[in-house]
């Protein structure tokens, strides 16, 4: 190789000198503004926050140090001065012009971190959400021969540095002041900080003013002594009204020493929807960290709403929300396990305020139940199902009838419910969220139940049948009334029942009403989908109308010898009780109503023209 060969391979893999990331500040501020925080309003809690813990960090060494927060706003200004641990102009450079650098990562505070708000090194960044200048004025008071330093940033990256004389700032602290940037001026407004701060702030451990009015609001309601539990009560339910707008039915503690949670659940006075999610308020060492924290609760919980302040779980970046770990879950499960026990409690002591609770969340506790069999075992006399014997829980019921009939679906349970009633067969509707589950579940928790699920076959076998001489001298009319609905996937069937007013029943079950969905879909497919359709035909029982034979309209329609008005007439009645079990009609449903009106029309004035 010649020489200048093995140069230039030389110079090909000689190490190249590192370069530094630079940062656009106007870009970053726009990421956060837009995509990590969801309001300017969040530039005061980050200066609350950074007060609050440069007092935080004095303490650490001088816990005796003045602890104090001082918020003023004029003109389209702010200041913000506290009295905490202070800076010097090392740590300017070091922490305030370096983003991601957090003082709560610095040398010798590791092992008190976990007193600290904020860990991220980005706090200071969302005051340009709001301001084009930021100017820190400081004091170091771990150094006291430093000089206070004046530390000015702009919006466009810029900083500038300066030692300033004592006089400047006698006292060790911080001073923050904000000049608003153009059309932000209404969030540095008097009202609107003073709003902020005690947003923000009203549980913070520290004096913290606006002007001369004080923000904090201690200690909280929940840890508050009253005279007596009513005062308690009410006390708590003007601030519930103060911070969610409604009055509770009710109030839980929430009280979770060892997971370092104290709070208050509120139970909202009227229904909601499983599937809506709760926004729960929640401040982290006193410091409102969201309105809207959705996963504090299990799912089943969502009949209440909380506030809460910890010292355990871990905000996300933006400080907006709670991190998704192993604390939050076993934090979930132990308030979980708070609503459980004041559940058993009012089951165990207070029937009245029971009864009025699952009167607006029956929901919520069978959502419960379904999972917790000592939850079901004690909800076992209180919570409501609609049964043919009324509306009634399931040890009443259970304690009536031998054996517990229950349908899957709301049209079965109201296809037999009428006809089960009279033949003395009880029935609960199981249709409803939860309730055929729960049903189920009972012989787990009430051993000797026997729980069936009642379907079409058991409906017809507790039906009289009709003398045989009798239904032998009517299968003319049978045949013809079969004929008439055999294509709609309906048998017809002769029986005597009560009560005598309900001239046909309409029973059917899922696996009739599956095939008959594959029949109808096999109807109105092309060639290729109609084989494949009818390679899946079942052999699920047909849908089945029952003829009262003891109702006197049906034995009128029995004695007609006119096969075209025979079916007619039974159209009607089919009609007439797919109506009555309140089932969706299919297209072939209506099309048979209308079809058999308007022939009952044209037998009814074709008669009076024969008479005429």
């Amino acid at each position: 190789m010649d020489s200048q060969t093995s140069q230039a391979s030389q110079a090909s893999h000689s190490p190249q000198s590192p370069h530094t990331f630079q940062v656009d500040l106007r870009g970053l501020v726009d990421l956060l503004s837009h995509h990590l925080y969801s309001s300017p309003k969040v530039y005061l809690r980050e200066l609350l926050q950074n007060a609050v813990d440069a007092i935080t960090a004095r303490r650490t060494t001088e816990p005796d140090a003045p602890a104090r927060v001082r918020l003023s706003a004029e003109g389209g200004a702010l200041r913000v001065e506290d009295t905490g641990v202070g800076l010097t102009e090392a740590d300017v450079h070091d922490l305030l012009a370096t983003i991601g650098r957090s003082s709560k990562r610095a040398e010798g505070l590791q092992e008190a971190r976990s007193e600290f708000l904020g860990q991220f090194g980005i706090g200071l960044l969302a005051c340009f959400v709001v301001a084009e200048r930021i100017r820190v004025v400081s004091r170091s008071a771990r150094t006291p021969g430093a000089p206070p330093v004046e530390w000015t940033a702009s919006d466009d990256g810029s900083y500038t540095v300066r030692t300033l004389p004592d006089a400047e700032r006698p006292e060790p602290g911080t001073t923050v002041h904000l000049v608003a940037r153009a059309g932000a001026a209404e969030w540095l407004t008097p009202e609107r900080v003073e709003a902020l701060a005690r947003g923000f702030g009203s549980l913070l451990p520290y004096d913290v003013r606006v002007g001369d009015v004080p923000v904090t609001d201690l200690p909280a309601p929940w840890d508050r002594s009253y005279p007596s539990p009513a005062t308690r009560r009410v006390a708590l339910a003007r601030h519930c009204h103060e911070v969610f707008g409604f009055t509770p039915l009710d109030t839980i503690d929430l009280s979770v020493p060892l997971a370092g949670v104290r709070g208050v659940a509120y139970v909202l006075p009227s229904a909601v929807s499983p599937a809506q999610r709760a926004g729960h308020r929640v401040h982290l060492k006193g410091m409102l960290l969201t309105e809207r924290a959705e996963q504090l609760l299990p799912d089943w919980a969502f009949f209440v709403r909380c506030v809460l302040d910890t010292d355990s779980l871990r905000p996300t970046a933006s400080r907006e929300a709670l991190y998704e770990d192993e604390t939050l879950a076993t934090v979930r499960e132990a308030l979980g396990e708070r609503i459980r026990a004041w559940l058993t409690g009012l089951a165990a002591g207070d029937p009245e305020r029971l009864a009025a609770f699952l009167a607006v969340h029956h929901l919520g506790v069978k959502s419960l139940a379904r999972h917790d069999r000592e939850m079901l075992r004690t909800m076992l006399p209180w919570l409501p199902f609609e049964t043919t014997d009324g509306r009634l829980s399931l040890e009443e019921f259970a304690q009536r009838h031998p054996v517990v009939h229950f349908t899957r679906t709301v049209e079965e349970y109201r296809q037999v419910a009428p006809i089960a009633s009279a033949q003395g067969i009880g029935v609960i509707n199981g249709g409803y969220t939860y309730d055929s589950e729960l049903v189920q579940a009972l012989p787990s928790v009430r051993p000797g139940t026997v729980v069936a699920e009642l379907d079409a076959e058991t409906v017809t076998a507790h039906l009289d049948a009709v003398d045989p001489a009798e239904e032998l001298a009517l299968s003319g009319f049978l045949a013809a009334a079969r004929a008439r609905l055999d294509p709609l996937g309906c048998d017809v069937v002769l029986r005597a029942f009560h009560p005598l007013s309900l001239p046909a029943l309409h029973l059917d079950d899922r696996d009739a009403r599956h095939e008959q969905a594959r029949a109808d879909a096999e109807a109105q497919a092309d060639d290729l989908w109609a084989g494949i359709l009818g390679s899946l035909r079942g052999s699920a029982p047909r849908a089945r109308l029952v003829l009262n034979h003891l109702n006197p309209l049906v034995r009128r329609i029995s004695s007609l010898h006119d096969p075209e008005l025979i079916g007619t007439a039974t159209e009607s009645l089919y009609g007439q009780a797919l109506l009555m079990a309140q089932r969706p009609l299919r297209p072939a449903d209506s099309a048979l109503l209308n079809r058999a009106f308007i022939g009952l029309l044209e037998w009814a004035t074709h008669s009076e023209d024969g008479q005429a």
